[in-house]
């Protein structure tokens, strides 16, 4: 697995505008690509490497015959299911996914660039063209991932200046960082989305990669640091892993009377299945599903506990 240290280049994979759900009011999101753990249902799965990569969506493909442009650049790993005028390419990642030249080639855009290198002025003009949409209230940048702790050499300089113009400053993330760096950029954030997944160390291994004793600690230490910054816990509800009452009980014990915390159950999609095909990778979770009468559970167990705030939060959106 890449180490992010090593990384000397950072890439944003995606810019998403007037989002809704990832901080207080609207907001920008700028997902920075590369994190150290590879959770099993993860949405975006070209957020995991911290190189550029290309995925390839075959329906896009308009075939050999009318174009075949790909197979000048990478004849060993393309290949086309036959040579008629819309057969598409076939192409062997293990081969070609670091060949970015293929993106550039390629008309319709079936097979594309993930990642691209924002400086951090080009990154606040974006975000600064959004301001309108703000309004009176707490809009602003969120910064995501992938996991965005693992970049300070951008993430840092993005927030102090995102802060210098007055934009309301948001993070999501995981948590499994140095703390340091978490300590320093907390200093420019006026929101944090953190995750717990999970208080079982030995599970939370098996279906992140990772175990959540870093990721508990942080937390510790933020809640001590920093106790008037707003903190929403979220929990992504995961069948087989923490699907349970009892798992969900184990994290709201944890953040338990902590100033200015909050927490979200997030409920299990499989929506970015598509993404692992573009990417040349098998989906992790099968075709699991969440029992729809046990995410009613939790979310009633969570209502109870956190006296309404998470209510409240919902009818706003």
């Amino acid at each position: 697995m890449e180490k992010a240290k090593k990384i000397k280049k950072t890439y944003v994979f995606n810019i998403q505008h007037y989002s809704l759900h990832d901080g207080p009011g609207i907001r920008t999101i700028v997902f920075l690509k590369g994190c150290p753990m590879r959770c099993r249902w993860c949405c975006n799965p070209e957020s995991q490497r911290y190189e550029q990569e290309i995925s390839y969506v075959e329906n896009k493909c308009i075939g050999k015959k009318a174009c075949g442009l790909c197979t000048q650049n990478c004849s060993a790993g393309i290949t086309f299911r036959e040579e008629g005028e819309k057969d598409p390419a076939v192409i062997d990642m293990e081969k070609c996914r670091d060949n970015l030249a293929l993106a550039e080639l390629c008309p319709a855009r079936a097979i594309k660039k993930e990642g691209e290198i924002y400086s951090i002025k080009t990154l606040l003009d974006i975000v600064d063209r959004d301001r309108v949409f703000y309004g009176q209230g707490d809009g602003g940048l969120t910064v995501s991932g992938g996991e965005p702790l693992t970049h300070p050499e951008i993430l840092l300089p993005l927030l102090k200046e995102a802060k210098q113009r007055r934009i309301h400053t948001a993070i999501e993330t995981c948590g499994y960082a140095d703390y340091g760096v978490l300590k320093e950029a907390a200093g420019y954030l006026d929101y944090i989305l953190y995750d717990i997944k999970s208080m079982d160390s030995e599970k939370h291994l098996s279906y992140t990669g990772k175990r959540n004793d870093m990721i508990l600690e942080n937390f510790d230490k933020l809640c001590r640091d920093f106790p008037k910054i707003p903190k929403k816990v979220r929990t992504p509800i995961i069948p087989g892993f923490n699907d349970t009452a009892d798992d969900v009980k184990k994290i709201l014990a944890f953040i338990k009377n902590r100033p200015n915390v909050s927490y979200e159950p997030l409920p299990y999609h499989s929506f970015g299945r598509g993404k692992y095909k573009a990417l040349g990778r098998e989906y992790p979770m099968g075709d699991a599903k969440l029992d729809p009468a046990r995410m009613e559970e939790i979310n009633e167990l969570e209502l109870h506990t956190a006296g309404g705030d998470y209510l409240r939060e919902r009818k706003a959106l």
